[in-house]
């Protein structure tokens, strides 16, 4: 059977809100301002409410510059910088929060003449919606897919810019627990940001828990009637699936909680929302859901006095922006009790430093950089936080080395109870000996100052543990669950293949050093061992972006010695300037055209730079660290630099060239780690066999991990894809399998186009997904035996039948159901956009507007409420069979012209249609149920009467059937029963509309129309 998302998901959702504090609004009775979607009446009422004294006047102009704000091209920075205020006119009131208005509505219209679409669940505060709600019903994996595409495409257009810049943050869900394995996340509940470009979709998994007694109310039962009555699903209130839906616990109504219960949402408007400059324009970022828990962590913390600790979270999870998120926290924090915090970031290399500084300029902190001893003393002896003239929240960040062993830092602060120093050490696995100068200075500059150390490697040895120097872990957050949140990759790990094992081997055999002069460093560094290292270095990383057709990824070698850096880069360098010139000569006389040759030239690697502490200026170094992340340099030569805090999501394939020791060595391979396009590996290349090295480090800190977390380690596995995860993995392929002929292709794809069922087709499609991606982690790791296990190649075969076959069951469930029209029609005219590229700029232009016309003709075909409609099946067929059995890479110019005619047509048409089905369906109050029930007793003819006659009965049947059906909970669960009502109240008001005579058959085909219109409803069916 099907259900329903409004059934399953959405309405269960909005009744859950009201639990929340939201008062449902209905969209009948309400006005708003379409520029903005901001309801007025609310905004003047609410706003005069929190600002005591404000005239009518003076709500207006707000109203104005609020809208005004609304269409800057800056995503609403405005418009949040006037949304936080809390001097001055308040928009929101963020010291009584309660004080403040909270209503949701559904399917707020966000139209911008044609363009337009409706957010399933829409939160308001003072009437401005500042947050929306999208749901799917469970197991729809391409309808959440589509949905995410919908919305990255609707959010690049520029006519919806108000909305966008409005909206502070979105969340995505299909009622299902996450599954931790999926590449693309898909199951589960998400929550974004607003972007112009593409949405990152985040987990949230809550840590702290809420006494649900006193955070939900008990459910309004006249307040349920409304919203079922206005929405028309009287018949859902004993629906076993709405009624099991309500349950406070279900992912969505968790994910509400979360985020939209009152308190919650007065720390995310307040504390979770940045603005960055990064490289490729403005984004607007959203806490990361560890993020919001150790800031949690670090109040309840201070709460109890503690005043230092550490935060134990793995490299990529945003430990600089947790910093920046925690001095506006702590800045609140310290104010409400009289006291002025001072905050320091503390790290122990300038290249870091410069880092830091970057970060946070970024995110808009006004940045102090102490150059000197004397300048530190000069920042510690001042009594106030501010050091700028706009009032901006500020930073110092200062290198370890400004508190060195001179009594004029150690005896420079005096106590003072008005000011509250916070040190943010970054990395305390490095630089903090207790028999150095450093950390005894660091704690005589403040004794009474609060340290927060950050770390995703703590020092763990026996002599010495960050734990012991800093203090307990506030909060923790390993690798392995920043992995299952998608915010960074497991790693593969490969070996160098074995006859560059003998080339370099041979190498070092040939070097000519004289006896005694056997320096490794002279060995390694020599050009005979660098040059045919480089060239399988070179030669690999070409074939890996060819491979996965992608040459936007870069690659970083970590030298075994800055010599071999140095002599690595030179070869490059000449290797490459012969090939340029070479390269330029031979495309000038010879144009490539074909698609190989260009995506072959696009992936090789032509620009590197060389990071040594010594290789260039540190304005150098800091514009080739840029443009690596930028993508204008496709290869990094490191030998100590960049090995911590380089964070470029690029950064997929690391070479590393020597044995790196202990916590040094997690940090160098997470240089890979970071969430980028559909990877869902970073890559190692071995050449110093580190596996002992890693193995001894990884245990260790399981070991500590054990020792602090005790029953949650069964959550933590390796960062490497091990051989027992991959036979794991095999095992669970060959179980999904085991009924299905897997050597022959033939009998496999005559057994599964019997499978009907969508989710069982997509388990087999999903074992095989799995396969073809576990087949190259094999050879990746070199696990070579597994690879006789299965027959990988003929699963490969077998992943396209399954496919095939699942888009034939979607196809046929999008008919029946009115569910992702077209769905496959735009896969396939994804393929289109893809291959005129290769051809000319005309036809690419022409495919977009193909593509453009048929989205429009499919999401009106997909609007509409009525598929048993002759004329909807018609149109239907009419664009479908636009498009079969036909190779849409092969269209002609002319082809595409005429179906662009054909679709324009089949447009006008369903918009028409559509245009007719909404007019009818307001006669009934919004319900088209009714409006199905009119049209098909007109298609029949029965009774003979005129359409005004027929909507009065009907109207008069449905304000009694539906007082009925909420009355009577138990009326639907007997068909019968309800059917005799029903023909009751037809019998009743057609007599008294149309006709005293009217015949018993006449009222049994009316009657079973309604009563399969209300069952449809009560079982979740899709009409």
């Amino acid at each position: 059977m099907a259900f329903n998302e409004d059934s399953r998901v959405k309405l269960p959702a909005i009744l859950h809100l009201t639990q929340l504090g939201y008062k449902y609004l209905s969209l009948k009775n309400e006005v708003w301002d379409e520029e903005t979607n901001i309801f007025r009446n609310i905004f003047n009422e609410s706003i005069a409410k929190i600002n005591k004294n404000i005239s009518a006047e003076d709500i207006n102009r707000l109203y104005l510059d609020v809208s005004l704000s609304l269409a800057n091209e800056d995503l609403g920075k405005v418009f949040f910088e006037m949304l936080s205020n809390r001097s001055g006119i308040k928009l929101i009131d963020f010291e009584n929060f309660e004080n403040n208005d909270f209503h949701v509505v559904t399917e707020l219209p966000y139209k911008n003449g044609e363009d337009n679409f409706r957010p399933d669940i829409i939160t308001l505060i003072n009437g401005m919606p500042l947050a929306f709600i999208e749901v799917k019903k469970p197991n729809n994996r391409n309808g959440v897919i589509a949905e995410r595409d919908r919305i990255n495409s609707r959010f690049k257009n520029k006519k919806f810019r108000k909305f966008i810049n409005l909206t502070q943050f979105m969340i995505f869900s299909n009622n299902m627990e996450y599954d931790d394995n999926e590449i693309e996340p898909w199951q589960g509940a998400y929550y974004a940001s607003p972007s112009y470009h593409k949405l990152h979709f985040n987990y949230f998994r809550e840590e702290i828990g809420f006494n649900l007694s006193q955070v939900l109310k008990p459910v309004d039962a006249t307040m349920e009637d409304f919203l079922l009555k206005d929405t028309n699903y009287q018949a859902l209130k004993n629906s076993s699936e709405y009624l099991t839906n309500k349950n406070p616990d279900s992912p969505t109504n968790r994910i509400l909680t979360s985020m939209l219960s009152k308190e919650r949402l007065k720390f995310i408007l307040q504390y979770a929302l940045a603005y960055v400059k990064e490289v490729n324009g403005l984004e607007k970022h959203i806490m990361r859901y560890p993020q919001l828990f150790a800031t949690k962590a670090i109040e309840a913390k201070l709460d109890a006095g503690i005043r230092k600790g550490i935060i134990w979270h793995t490299q990529g999870s945003g430990k600089t922006a947790l910093a920046y998120y925690n001095v506006n926290f702590l800045t609140d924090y310290y104010q409400k009790q009289h006291i002025i915090p001072k905050f320091y970031f503390i790290v122990d290399r300038l290249d870091l430093l410069t880092q830091a500084r970057d970060e946070f300029t970024a995110r808009g902190l006004k940045v102090h950089t102490v150059n000197s001893r004397e300048q530190f003393v000069a920042d510690l002896k001042k009594t106030t936080a501010v050091n700028n003239d706009q009032g901006k929240r500020e930073i110092t960040v200062v290198n370890i080395h400004k508190f060195e062993d001179d009594p004029t830092v150690s005896k420079t602060t005096d106590y003072n109870i008005n000011i509250q120093r916070v040190y943010f050490l970054d990395e305390v696995h490095r630089s903090y000996n207790p028999d150095g100068s450093f950390l005894a200075n660091l704690e005589e500059s403040d004794r009474n100052a609060i340290k927060i150390g950050l770390t995703g490697t703590p020092l763990i040895g026996d002599s010495l543990k960050s734990k012991d120097l800093f203090g307990d872990y506030i909060h923790k957050y390993y690798y392995n669950r920043s992995i299952a949140d998608g915010y960074t990759l497991k790693l593969i790990r490969e070996e160098i293949a074995t006859e560059y094992r003998i080339i370099l081997k041979n190498a070092l055999d040939n070097i000519d050093i004289k006896k005694g002069d056997t320096d490794r460093k002279l060995l390694y560094s020599h050009p005979s061992f660098v040059a045919p290292m480089l060239e399988y270095i070179v030669n690999d990383f070409e074939e890996f972006r060819l491979r996965n057709t992608d040459p936007s990824v870069g690659g970083m070698v970590i030298c075994d010695s800055s010599e071999q850096a140095r002599e690595m880069f030179s070869i490059f360098n000449k290797v490459y300037a012969e090939y340029e010139e070479n390269e330029v000569l031979s495309m000038a006389a010879e144009p490539r055209t074909n698609y190989k040759e260009l995506l072959n030239e696009e992936c090789r690697v032509k620009k590197a730079a060389l990071i040594l502490y010594d290789s260039g200026s540190k304005e150098e170094l800091g514009t080739w660290r840029d443009d690596f992340k930028a993508g204008k340099i496709d290869f990094l030569f490191v030998y100590n630099m960049l090995l911590t805090g380089f964070d470029a999501k690029r950064l997929k394939k690391l070479y590393l060239g020597r044995v790196i020791k202990s916590h040094n060595l997690l940090q160098a391979l997470t240089r890979v780690n970071r969430k980028y396009g559909t990877y869902k590996y970073g890559y190692v290349v071995d050449f110093a066999d580190i596996s002992k090295e890693f193995d001894k480090t990884n245990k260790a800190y399981f070991d500590e991990l054990q020792e602090v977390l005790g029953d949650e380690m069964e959550s933590y596995s390796n960062l490497f894809m091990s051989k027992e995860e991959m036979e794991a993995c095999i095992r669970e392929i060959k179980e999904v399998l085991a009924d299905y002929d897997l050597k022959n292709a033939e009998h496999f794809s005559s057994q599964i186009s019997q499978i009907s069922d969508q989710g069982e087709m997509q388990r087999i499609k999903k074992a095989l997904e799995d396969a073809r991606a576990l087949y190259n982690n094999i050879r990746y790791a070199g696990e070579y035996e597994l690879l006789e296990s299965m027959d990988f190649r003929k699963l490969g075969t077998l992943y396209i039948e399954a496919s095939n076959h699942l888009a034939l069951i979607n196809a046929k469930n999008a008919l029946e159901h009115n569910e992702e029209i077209g769905n496959l029609l735009n896969m396939a005219l994804e393929d289109i956009v893809f291959g005129f590229r290769k051809i000319g700029e005309s036809e690419l232009v022409l495919a977009g507007e193909l593509k453009d016309i048929l989205k429009r003709t499919r999401e009106a075909l997909a609007g509409n409420f009525d598929t048993k409609d002759p004329e909807w099946i018609s149109l239907y067929e009419e664009l479908r069979r636009l498009f079969d059995g036909k190779n849409l890479n092969e269209v002609s110019q002319e082809e595409m012209k005429t179906n662009i005619t054909s679709l324009k047509s089949i447009h006008e048409k369903i918009k028409e249609l559509n245009r007719r089905n909404e007019l009818l369906k307001d006669k009934y109050n919004g319900d088209p149920k009714y409006a199905r029930v009119q049209k098909r007793l007109l298609e029949a003819g029965r009774p003979s009467k005129i359409k005004t006659a027929i909507i009065e009965a009907l109207q008069k049947v449905k304000e009694q059937t539906d007082i009925a059906v909420l009355d009577r909970n138990d009326s639907l669960h007997n068909e019968s029963y309800f059917g005799r009502i029903v023909a009751k109240l037809v019998l009743n008001e057609f007599k008294k509309t149309i006709d005293t005579n009217l015949d018993f058959e006449t009222v049994e085909f009316i009657r079973d129309l309604i009563v399969e219109e209300y069952l449809n409803e009560y079982h979740g069916k899709i009409a």
